[in-house]
């Protein structure tokens, strides 16, 4: 799940890492003493977007040890990362944690974590495009917990205000500089949306291109379609029809759009969680991105369910997150929390229960996950911080640098 400018928002205070252990039924599995027998005390480390994604874990984790006898102490990180790589470099790791796209190879990669994804009840079930997120050395490490995308947000107010009607929702580049330039006046700009490339990457997929090969092992960020797309944003910025949430004084895209300093945009279903809770008298509709010279394209988010290597509690930690990953669960998380199922065989039905996230959710079906080769993290962050400038900067330079940043990373072999 995706949250203002980062995947997570992350909250709360941290609680102890300890993992107790019992005095019997031991056995060794990939080096860890596995307890096979008794009562099992499970720890699981959670970034929670808030009290209804807390609730939602704990409620399902209690259900889980009314069923399996054992007891589940569901913490949550201030900063998860940080915690993660403290706790790995200790002994006593959580049993189970959120793991993100960005830190997976890196956790894989260093032995961090256990792979069970040939234990999962229903591993085919979960959408190819996510498993292969968390696919490392051909193995599947672990279940992916939910997914968001990116669709265009349509304040219908200001749109009406406009003249504008249901058939001038965009559906081509040309059409959404034209709209945004009719929709900005009087105070409000056409569209924002965050400068970041988890959201600009949209429009690469859009011209056809994207920033590495499909499997990652090579950098494509200089590829014309890439700088057509850079050019597209950069010309709606130039025009004044685009601005970022900061020149709006706004947190995240959401919230320029919320308070109607924006008419339209480019947020996914973490978005209507906050539109009921910060702005609820803002009308709006989601429709889908419009398509560019390449066609559709949108973006991804998703975590897994990691459980470590050093676990003692392997065997448990695996039935929790089926538990966790069960039908009933992700259609519950996704009522409560605003996600949506991991399991491509839950759209239908979940498209049925959230007929308003329907562009959400079709977007599944071609979405782009963001870069998560080992390493890269810094390099996209750098990238991240070089679309800032977007306005005053060369296209074609800034994905010059991130091609070189990434040709140092990837060293033609990547993950």
């Amino acid at each position: 799940m995706r949250g203002k400018t980062l995947p997570l928002a992350v909250c709360g205070l941290t609680v102890s890492l300890l993992v107790t252990g019992c005095s019997s039924g031991f056995d060794k599995e990939n080096g860890a003493e596995q307890q096979k027998s008794g009562k099992q005390d499970l720890k699981v480390l959670i970034a929670t977007s808030g009290n209804a994604e807390t609730d939602a874990v704990k409620k399902a984790a209690a259900a889980w040890e009314k069923s399996s006898g054992n007891t589940v102490t569901v913490d949550i990180a201030q900063n998860i990362d940080q915690q993660l790589g403290q706790a790995f470099a200790g002994s006593n790791p959580p049993d189970v944690f959120y793991v993100s796209t960005d830190q997976f190879g890196t956790y894989a990669k260093a032995g961090s974590l256990y792979p069970y994804g040939d234990k999962l009840k229903q591993a085919d079930a979960f959408s190819p495009a996510l498993t292969g997120a968390f696919t490392y050395q051909d193995k599947l490490y672990c279940a992916p917990k939910d997914q968001s995308t990116l669709g265009l947000a349509v304040n219908t107010d200001l749109w009406k205000k406009a003249g504008l009607t249901d058939a001038d929702y965009p559906k081509t580049w040309a059409e959404l500089e034209s709209v945004a330039k009719k929709l900005t006046k009087d105070g409000v700009v056409g569209v924002s949306f965050n400068a970041d490339y988890s959201q600009i990457g949209t429009f690469f997929k859009q011209a056809g291109g994207w920033l590495t090969n499909p499997d990652q092992t090579k950098m494509t960020a200089t590829a014309k379609s890439n700088v057509e797309a850079l050019t597209y944003v950069k010309k709606l910025l130039k025009e004044g029809v685009l601005k970022f949430p900061k020149q709006l004084d706004a947190g995240w895209g959401g919230e320029a759009f919320g308070k109607g300093k924006a008419a339209l945009t480019i947020e996914g279903n973490w978005l209507a969680g906050a539109m009921t809770k910060d702005f609820p008298k803002t009308p709006y509709e989601i429709v889908p991105l419009p398509e560019g010279p390449g066609g559709k394209g949108t973006m991804a988010f998703t975590n897994c369910w990691g459980i470590s290597a050093k676990s003692k509690h392997h065997d448990a930690a695996v039935d929790l997150v089926n538990e966790l990953t069960s039908d009933s669960n992700q259609l519950t998380f996704a009522r409560t929390i605003g996600v949506m199922p991991s399991k491509q065989t839950l759209m239908d039905e979940y498209k049925q229960q959230n007929p308003k996230s329907q562009a959400w959710a079709d977007g599944s079906a071609y979405a782009q996950l963001p870069v998560n080769a080992t390493g890269m993290r810094q390099a996209m962050a750098e990238f991240n911080t070089s679309l800032e400038q977007l306005a005053s900067s060369d296209p074609a330079k800034l994905l010059a640098d991130l091609q070189k940043n990434g040709d140092s990373v990837l060293g033609g072999s990547g993950r």
